[in-house]
């Protein structure tokens, strides 16, 4: 099934509607300030393939109450 968007332009609309479905929004939080019973959380927000990583991310992001890079974890 192809769609025409331009003249002389054709796309695959199956391969469009199969690369929507690999990445979903995760949110990372910081363990290191999870950890130290201080108010407030850092958090952020990203996205991952879900097909090529199957499992949890770790990143190190920058917490601001604390004011250091830190490990970030995924909690959804």
């Amino acid at each position: 099934m192809y769609y025409l968007c331009r003249p002389n332009l054709r796309v695959n609309i199956q391969k469009i509607m199969a690369k929507k479905g690999n990445r979903v929004q995760v949110i990372m939080e910081c363990t290191e300030h999870k950890n130290s019973g201080m108010p407030g959380t850092s958090r952020y927000i990203t996205t991952k393939n879900k097909k090529n990583t199957t499992e949890r991310l770790e990143l190190k992001k920058f917490n601001p109450i604390l004011k250091k890079v830190t490990v970030h974890k995924e909690i959804k």
